[in-house]
């Protein structure tokens, strides 16, 4: 454990522990929302289901839809660590084939959280305050993609055509993710996410295709 999980946080709770806590509390608000709907769902259920006080709750959360965004942050944060971990020497379908094919191992809680996450995507199309918390999920993703983006074509952060490539990869990956949420949740074929080098050609076509060609190759 680093030092920086260690460090209490507010009330002298570690990172690692908030952490631990508000994911738990994410899984069971999400699960809630899917079974019975946002509105049907009570910032009470969500406290009885986790065994804790409805004032915890809102010590962690600022309302019961925020109480989704972990859950929905969890494989955002997986990619965002993906791309800023992406070698110069590999193109961009070279390093996603590689990390997706880690996570054939991935733990039954994990493949539960993903579920979940997709539910949640799926279910933002109708529910505006969801929608919000999806929307700045990605607003976080193209801030990320600035330093990343820059960094990779040597290029200032406050460059406008690093900007723009930014604004351009989010959008697709955005759009892109909720595309393979809806497949799922509609139960269809799943075979063409199974073959993950296909997958992660799809991922980077789209992302090079947003931003011109300037963001998907090897770089000296």
């Amino acid at each position: 454990m680093t030092a920086a999980a260690q460090k209490p946080g507010k009330g002298g709770m570690s990172e690692q522990r908030r952490h631990r806590l508000r994911l738990e509390i994410s899984r069971e608000a999400a699960r809630l929302f899917w079974e019975q709907g946002v509105a049907g769902t009570s910032g009470e259920q969500i406290a009885q289901g986790v065994g804790l006080s409805v004032r915890t709750i809102w010590r962690h959360f600022r309302s019961k839809e925020s109480c989704a965004e972990p859950i929905v942050m969890q494989g955002v944060e997986w990619f965002m660590t993906v791309l800023r971990d992406w070698p110069r020497e590999s193109s961009l379908e070279e390093h996603l084939a590689a990390e997706l094919g880690k996570q054939r191992g991935m733990s039954a809680e994990r493949q539960a959280d993903e579920m979940l996450a997709i539910r949640m995507v799926a279910l933002a199309d109708t529910e505006p305050a969801l929608r919000t918390a999806w929307l700045m999920a990605y607003d976080r993703v193209e801030r990320e993609l600035v330093a990343i983006i820059a960094q990779r074509l040597g290029l200032p952060a406050d460059d406008l055509d690093v900007r723009l490539h930014a604004a351009a990869a989010a959008a697709v990956m955005r759009v892109t993710e909720e595309d393979i949420g809806d497949a799922l949740i509609a139960g269809d074929d799943l075979a063409r996410f199974r073959d993950l080098n296909a997958l992660a050609g799809r991922i980077a076509r789209v992302i090079r295709t947003a931003t011109g060609g300037a963001v998907g190759d090897p770089v000296d």
